[in-house]
């Protein structure tokens, strides 16, 4: 899978979190009321914006880790503990799916509203779930690889090229 589709996301985003903020501090500034969804919406935005920003870093192996560790000693070593953190990163994330998934069936079974504008809540926690899965096959992808990130593009700085450049002297 693309890595494009998580950098498209995080714009799309970014740019609603935006839009919302904006277009809430217009209508607060101009009539003295705001708009009441706009903070459980952005609150459900800035969830959904860090589970997919999630998938990016464990798909270009910059997840969270003690790098002291992670990038020194032989490249066996190396390799061994990204497939070790790669498996680690699986295990939770598909629990954390499973685990979210009997809360969405919960929300579902029991008619949960939303606490703010009343709207199903499984609306929101159905992404939960989604996006566990797809961080959990990021992590299974970048074990398979063994420890190596997905291919990137050169211009990203992300991308390995960019990286060692900001190394370089």
């Amino acid at each position: 899978m693309p890595l494009a589709i998580e950098d498209w996301l995080t714009v799309i985003i970014m740019a609603l979190l935006a839009l919302i903020t904006f277009a809430n501090v217009l209508v607060r500034y101009f009539t003295n009321a705001s708009f009441a969804w706009t903070e459980e919406v952005s609150v459900f935005l800035m969830i959904v914006l860090s589970m997919v920003a999630g998938s990016a870093a464990v798909a270009r192996n910059r997840h969270i880790r003690i790098e002291y560790f992670a990038d020194s000693g032989p490249e066996a070593r190396q390799r061994a503990l990204a497939k070790f953190g790669a498996a680690m990163v699986a295990l939770l994330f598909g629990l954390i799916a499973v685990l979210s998934a009997r809360v969405l069936w919960d929300d579902v079974q029991y008619g949960e509203t939303s606490p703010g504008i009343g709207v199903p809540q499984w609306w929101y926690t159905m992404w939960l779930p989604i996006l566990s899965v797809a961080i959990m096959l990021r992590a299974v992808g970048l074990m398979l690889r063994g420890g190596q990130p997905a291919a990137d593009s050169g211009e990203l700085p992300t991308s390995p090229e960019v990286r060692a450049e900001e190394r370089a002297p």
